[in-house]
């Protein structure tokens, strides 16, 4: 990306989110293209980003949304997804939550429990519909991920086993008010080898033949998302790689393949900005404290997560530093014994690869506005979040102080 980092950093201030949406369109491109010949619908994580433009962009591209939460659910129909390409997904729903998205008739909701399913029919009985079910499997793959990221063994919260997924779907297929069109599965996220993947593919569509037999008749294949990206030196699985496992696994079945991808659209499309307050050094340990802080991108403290980090248009001999930022917490910096040059008050630093998971986790820890986030496009910027104030955090409590 031939980008301008200081002049937008000059525009917007700092800390800065800044996302490439040519960039999210060609990954878009990429993957929908890896599925062509088949029937295939791509759901965006929105967990990943969830800025309504980045979600707008997504959908006016073909896309649909993968939401684990109601609000999300809304956000990806305020930004103009079409509501039969969205998903509901989660561990644990509310029957408030239940009930709204079976009234706004999203495409389907992804179950993780029986105890679950049995809410979901009992708010759709009350409501007298019928409620579009999948079932979340777990295949007990090992996805040789990050333990925080890993979501498909048994010993992680997710899905049920392949024995209560059969014993699920038969129930639901006998219900007046569930009709089970779905199969679902994900493993974790960040996935750099194809096997594990390969693996649950041929697992879960064993058992899609299985149902099938019986006369239940599943629609959509969902193979989750995690597809990884590259933030060091990872080496990433090529989009027709990664369909090609998929295709081979349903081999024969009739199903639309669905899919989830949230940081392969979205990690290295994003940066964040972040401004030097000052420099100092504690018996030989040097520091660089910035502007921007673990409220704002909590991923290296939370994973221990890398993130490529440069210092703008300085120059000089590089020594390691931590760069660290206001929070008092031990754990807030963005990373440790990076190679940086001299540096001086409002020098510019950019963390790079910083588009999934880094606003939409962000905080308000130590009474911290959240960062402006800005868009680029066909070589132009826009503002599509606008700085927080300190007004705006303290709106919901103000009427309730007591004087």
């Amino acid at each position: 990306m031939n980008i301008d980092y200081k002049a937008l950093a000059d525009k917007y201030g700092t800390p800065l989110y800044m996302y490439d949406f040519d960039y999210i369109e060609n990954r878009y491109t990429t993957l929908k293209d890896a599925f062509a010949g088949k029937k295939s619908l791509i759901n965006y994580a929105v967990k990943a980003n969830s800025n309504l433009s980045v979600i707008a962009h997504l959908a006016k591209l073909g896309a649909g949304a993968d939401c684990v939460s109601i609000g999300e659910v809304k956000r990806a129909l305020t930004a103009g997804v079409d509501k039969y390409k969205i998903i509901f997904s989660g561990v644990g729903k509310r029957d408030d939550e239940i009930r709204e998205a079976l009234e706004q008739d999203i495409l389907l909701l992804n179950l993780e429990s029986e105890a679950e399913m049995k809410r979901v029919e009992m708010v759709a009985k009350e409501l007298g519909k019928e409620a579009r079910i999948s079932i979340r499997v777990n295949p007990n793959i090992d996805p040789q991920t990050h333990p925080y990221i890993s979501t498909g063994l048994h010993e992680n919260k997710f899905g049920v086993e392949i024995d209560m997924a059969k014993r699920m779907y038969i129930y639901a297929n006998k219900s007046e008010f569930l009709n089970p069109v779905g199969i679902h599965f994900h493993i974790g996220s960040q996935l750099t080898k194809i096997e594990p993947i390969r693996e649950s593919c041929m697992i879960v569509a064993d058992l899609v033949r299985s149902l099938k037999a019986i006369k239940i008749d599943i629609k959509f294949f969902d193979v989750g998302g995690g597809i990884g990206v590259v933030y060091d030196d990872e080496v990433t699985i090529p989009a027709e790689v990664y369909t090609q496992a998929i295709f081979e696994a349903t081999k024969g079945l009739d199903v639309t393949l669905l899919c989830e991808p949230g940081r392969y659209m979205v990690a290295n499309a994003g940066a964040f900005f972040t401004k030097v307050l000052y420099e100092k050094v504690n018996d030989g340990k040097r520091f660089v404290i910035v502007d921007g802080a673990m409220n704002d991108l909590i991923r290296p403290s939370l994973y221990n997560a890398y993130h490529k980090i440069e210092a703008v248009l300085k120059e000089g001999e590089k020594t390691p530093a931590d760069v660290v930022g206001p929070v008092c917490e031990s754990g807030d910096f963005f990373g440790k014994n990076v190679p940086l040059p001299p540096l001086e008050h409002n020098d510019l630093i950019v963390v790079h690869s910083a588009g999934a998971y880094g606003f939409t986790m962000a905080s308000n820890y130590n009474t911290r506005a959240k960062a402006a986030e800005v868009a680029l496009q066909g070589g132009k910027d826009r503002l599509i979040r606008q700085r927080e104030t300190y007004e705006d955090q303290v709106r919901l409590e103000l009427e309730y102080l007591e004087k």
